[in-house]
């Protein structure tokens, strides 16, 4: 088991505490832990794991672009696959964002649904949302006093992603930015072609539902600030209200992409800035929530300091 002190159990210890020590100490918010975290705690996202969708300017005439972290090995490779190729076909240049629905997501792809795919997309089994149990799942958190995620049966993080697991096996979470394969109903999985976001309270019934494939890292203001389709489930009504895309590249073939980095989740930073998420105990806050939605301890993400 990783050493990372429960997030419950910690509470309990502060609470143990005399008034008077609690009163002396004062502790940072969890933006300050993040900020005081050293050099060599932070990690670098490889540009091949970048995906880079540039819409059409606002109406200001404003550039807009949304930088997308692809998820790492073992987990939904095989849709990941597939979203290289499409990204490599240009698949999505000349579509749309389509589907803003408020509190939800906001969806992009093809919405004639007539656009021919590129030959070689895998058709990925539906088993695949879930990664069966391996040697790494020791870095699992699991809550305390009986407290339990209230989807699974233990949650944590692993190479700075929130997860979650059960006896099936280990399965990446729909928190906010969060980015998924669109679907038709079951057996279908979907290709990639029709990808989505989270802009909204973690739909975490999603999970082991659909395919997440990675996270929005960078201008995801873009998206959710979107006006909301009045056609069913969010869907925009009108072609003209479609945003259109003018490309998606992965970032090794994009100029003037900066360099991500994210805090280590194996770090003294990370744990402390977990811990103060559960327990906000910096000047605002009176009662410490003693606990927290693995969704609500966001893995920071930042351009890298030169």
């Amino acid at each position: 088991m990783k050493r990372y002190l429960s997030l419950f159990a910690s509470a309990a210890m502060y609470a143990a505490f005399p008034v008077s020590a609690q009163e002396v100490k004062t502790h940072p918010a969890p933006s300050e832990i993040v900020a005081s975290a050293k050099a060599g705690e932070w990690v670098a996202i490889a540009p091949t794991d970048l995906m880079v969708m540039d819409l059409a300017p606002d109406s200001k005439g404003r550039p807009r672009r949304v930088v997308i972290q692809l998820i790492p090995e073992p987990f939904s490779q095989g849709w990941v696959g597939n979203i290289r190729k499409l990204a490599a076909a240009k698949w999505w240049d000349g579509t749309s964002i389509n589907r803003v629905q408020d509190n939800y997501v906001v969806q992009w792809g093809d919405a004639t649904e007539k656009k021919a795919l590129p030959e070689g997309l895998a058709t990925v089994e539906k088993k695949n949302y879930i990664t069966p149990n391996w040697p790494g799942k020791v870095w699992i958190l699991t809550g305390a006093g009986g407290r339990r995620d209230a989807y699974a049966a233990a949650h944590g993080f692993y190479v700075g992603w929130t997860l979650a697991a059960s006896s099936e096996g280990l399965w990446p979470t729909h928190c906010y930015g969060m980015v998924g394969v669109g679907r038709n109903l079951s057996p279908d999985t979907g290709s990639g072609a029709e990808l989505y976001t989270v802009i909204g309270h973690a739909p975490r019934h999603l999970d082991r539902n659909i395919a997440l494939v990675g996270r929005v890292i960078e201008g995801i203001e873009h998206m959710s600030s979107l006006p909301r389709g009045t056609g069913a489930l969010g869907f925009y009504e009108k072609e003209e209200e479609r945003v259109p895309i003018l490309s998606v590249r992965l970032g090794n073939e994009t100029k003037e992409v900066p360099a991500f980095e994210y805090l280590s989740t194996d770090s003294d930073s990370f744990a402390a800035y977990a811990d103060a998420r559960a327990n906000r105990r910096d000047p605002f806050f009176s009662v410490p929530a003693g606990g927290a939605d693995i969704c609500n301890i966001p893995v920071p993400v930042r351009r890298k300091i030169r």
